[in-house]
């Protein structure tokens, strides 16, 4: 799971990367941004909640 995570930031920073150093590509740009941090959030999310111990 947390490779997974580590790749997809990965791959977002690159397609963030690419969108913002090419003119015509600035929309690409902003769309690896949002999907960056929306990967971050997720991934903090699952991994704080799979790290909880049980109440129980």
């Amino acid at each position: 799971m947390l490779i997974l995570v580590v790749v997809l930031l990965a791959v977002w920073l690159i397609v963030s990367i690419i969108g913002f150093a090419m003119e015509g590509l600035l929309w690409l740009g902003i769309v690896g941004i949002v999907l960056f941090i929306g990967t971050a959030v997720i991934g903090g999310v699952r991994r704080k909640t799979l790290r909880r111990p049980s109440t129980r």
